[in-house]
């Protein structure tokens, strides 16, 4: 049995220990995963979507907004342009819904049949003949200059909101919202492009505000008894995102207001202080009562929310704010951080309060924007964890949303137990498939549909197409299988390219990502597409998949994607130059270490193997792209009972251990013959193992899934 454990010490666990109130084992885990700053552990811990990053820290999305807005105002046709994955289908789905409930005239279009991928000529061209004057484009349309500036010469505007990597000549569009764009403004770049989408649509429902561009400073004083002075601290905030900050030191009956900033800083906002009476009287105690300035007490209006809050002073704040509890140390929370975090907290209630339906609306995007999360293969960190974990949450307690909830019911999926598992192996390959298939519009208009006997007929076609595309794929691979093989020989085994006209334009990513798992290197699979030769690119152990492409400078008609997935296209007569060029380039590559097997993230002893393990395993969850499973190792683990399962070879063999208190079952797959020869009754065993949940007739119970077994 082999494994890797990374060894952590006392000093690196007692930290978290002390400061998160988590034992040991978990601290540990949280260690040898690299996850120790707050800031990351926060989206471990806490599953609040009040967490998530506000909107408007993307530079231009203001002025998105304000030419949504205008359309509306002026009446005029808006396209939203999408793309034929799960990725660009939920993306268009959330903000075609949002436009639509604004009333605006809008219409949506995605590549169909052999359409090639992002915005097209054709497809402005079009738009301009409907007298079109806005285009949105979702999960594309940073790679589209051209394309954008010849819309502009028709009088079109276009707002792009995507997730690709950026080219070096960016669209000269209305608005850019990419997180990958270097001048982005937002914080965290690793989100999907319906991530893009919802947060565009939060931001036309937060338009609807009094808040929206309203100037608003926040305000506090602070006493220095040692310095005998006051500090007064001012934040200017706009769209509940801060602006600017300045603090300054006043000395009583020394220091005049006219000698500070403050006049100019606070000219023209609107002021909320914590505690007024207070604030009044030190404002007056330092600057005499001829000045006057308004102050709106923001302790009473949050009291109207949160009566905890009625009688606490603002140095209070900072003991009861989570988010406090997670700010690195580099960064303590201030005071006014404190009162940031309850005014946006605050503004956010009151406009839940004022709009009934909103936390419906958000719940219903969030369950598309995980769903998107996990099939574009985003980390599992940062918000992505908050989106994915939402969206579980609502599908478990109030079901799938329409569209959603007949693909579950086609695949006999349980909703009330659903995990990302469950969507990544079932759901999401079903509307994947549509789009493979050339008929992308199945798929989104069975998540826009209001008529359920529509919504029950397109689910039907969608499974129908998921079984052909199955059927392509296996015989894709069949047909490509010797040609990987001596592609990776021909690559001194550092990249493996398939052709064959016959694989479906559809599947090639899919391949792609099959041979890349099989062989662990990067691989693409090209196939004929009337004379333009398409592919897909799948990456892995740090070759960034845009920039192999990069690479063949303007060898491509286009080329786009991530950095692990990528697609291209060229003329059929390049194909010698292009097997070349790609030969020299991964005579280059520098590729990491595969996967060095079992990495264990901690060692469990019998005593520990209980119950409570879920909730570790909960915490961890979504697992995905950079957070895989939590594997254990456990040694000498008594087997006090074991059977054979299974209705066909081969059978499976499920054990019992005796680990003091509990009694706890495992599964090892495929290992039904090792039954009484290699195990037995009474057998000491070292186990690699997971931990998942069995569910039977509503019953929840924890089992092992046995990797590795050793007897001892």
């Amino acid at each position: 049995m082999t494994y890797t454990k990374t060894p952590v010490t006392l000093a690196e666990v007692t930290p978290l220990c002390q400061k998160f109130g988590m034992d040991q084992l978990l601290a540990s885990i949280f260690v040898r995963r690299g996850v120790t700053k707050a800031e990351d552990l926060l989206y471990f811990m806490e599953d609040d979507i009040r967490f998530e990053h506000n909107p408007f820290l993307f530079s231009q999305m203001e002025d998105a907004v304000d030419r949504i807005l205008a359309a509306c105002e002026e009446g005029e046709k808006v396209l939203i342009f999408g793309d034929r994955d799960v990725d660009g289908i939920t993306s268009t789905a959330i903000l075609y819904s949002q436009l639509k409930s604004m009333g605006l005239d809008v219409s949506w279009r995605l590549p169909l049949a052999e359409e090639a991928y992002g915005l097209s000529m054709e497809a402005v061209d079009d738009f301009a003949k409907d007298n079109g004057t806005l285009i949105i484009t979702v999960d594309c349309g940073i790679s589209n200059a051209p394309e954008i500036q010849h819309a502009a010469e028709l009088g079109i505007d276009v707002i792009v909101t995507d997730h690709h990597n950026p080219p070096e000549l960016t669209p000269d569009a209305v608005a850019v919202i990419d997180p990958k764009c270097s001048d982005s403004g937002y914080p965290f770049d690793g989100i999907s492009g319906a991530a893009v989408s919802y947060k565009l649509v939060s931001a036309l429902r937060f338009s609807s505000s009094d808040f929206y561009k309203s100037e608003i400073c926040l305000l506090n004083i602070e006493e220095s008894a040692e310095e005998n002075c006051c500090y007064i601290t001012c934040t200017k905030i706009r769209n509940l995102t801060k602006h600017r900050e300045i603090r300054e030191k006043i000395i009583p009956g020394i220091t005049a207001i006219s000698e500070t900033r403050l006049p100019a800083f606070l000219s023209g906002h609107y002021i909320y202080v914590w505690d007024n009476q207070r604030i009044t009287n030190l404002f007056h105690q330092l600057f005499g009562k001829g000045i006057e300035i308004g102050f709106a007490d923001l302790r009473e209006q949050v009291k109207q929310f949160w009566p905890v809050f009625a009688d606490k002073k603002a140095e209070d704040l900072c003991s009861l704010s989570k988010s406090a509890k997670y700010s690195s140390d580099e960064a303590m929370p201030t005071v006014m951080d404190s009162i940031f975090n309850l005014f946006v907290t605050y503004v956010n209630a009151l406009s839940q309060r004022k709009n009934k339906n909103l936390e419906s609306l958000r719940e219903r995007d969030l369950q598309l924007v995980g769903i998107a999360a996990l099939a574009d293969i985003m980390p599992m960190k940062n918000e992505n964890r908050l989106f994915v974990n939402s969206a579980l949450k609502s599908m478990r307690t109030k079901g799938p949303v329409p569209g959603l909830a007949e693909l579950f019911a086609k695949l006999s999926l349980d909703f009330h137990n659903v995990t990302s598992k469950d969507l990544g192996w079932t759901v999401i390959p079903a509307l994947n498939a549509s789009g493979r298939m050339g008929q992308s519009n199945l798929s989104l208009e069975v998540l826009i549909s209001e008529d359920p006997k529509e919504r029950d007929i397109l689910s039907t076609k969608i499974i129908d197409l998921n079984e052909m595309r199955k059927n392509l794929v296996n015989e894709a691979a069949l047909k490509t299988a010797g040609q990987a093989q001596e592609s990776l020989s021909n690559h001194n085994g550092k990249l493996c390219i398939v052709f064959n006209e016959e694989i479906h334009k559809g599947v090639t990513g899919i391949l792609a990502n099959k041979i890349m798992n099989t062989y662990e290197v990067p691989s693409l699979a090209i196939t004929d597409n009337d004379g333009i030769y398409a592919g897909s690119m799948r990456s892995c152990r740090g070759v960034v998949a845009t920039d192999f492409l990069k690479e063949f400078g303007d060898f491509f008609i286009a080329y786009g994607g991530h950095n692990a997935a990528a697609g291209f296209s060229f003329t059929k007569d390049k194909m010698p130059e292009f097997m070349a060029k790609a030969k020299e380039i991964s005579s280059r590559f520098n590729l990491e270490e595969p996967g060095a097997g079992n990495i264990v993230d901690a060692e469990v002893p019998a005593e520990y193997i209980t119950p409570d393990l879920l909730k570790i395993i909960d915490m961890f969850e979504p697992y995905g792209n950079e957070n895989d499973e939590l594997l254990f190792v456990s040694k000498n683990l008594p087997v006090c009972d074991g059977m054979i399962v299974g209705k066909k070879e081969p059978y499976h063999l499920k054990l019992t251990f005796d680990c003091g208190k509990y009694k706890f079952p495992a599964m090892f797959w495929s290992a039904g013959d090792k039954w009484n020869k290699e195990v037995k009754p009474g057998s000491l065993c070292d186990v690699l193992f997971s931990v998942n949940k069995n569910i039977y007739n509503g019953n929840i119970t924890p089992q092992m899934i046995i990797s590795e077994l050793e007897v001892k």
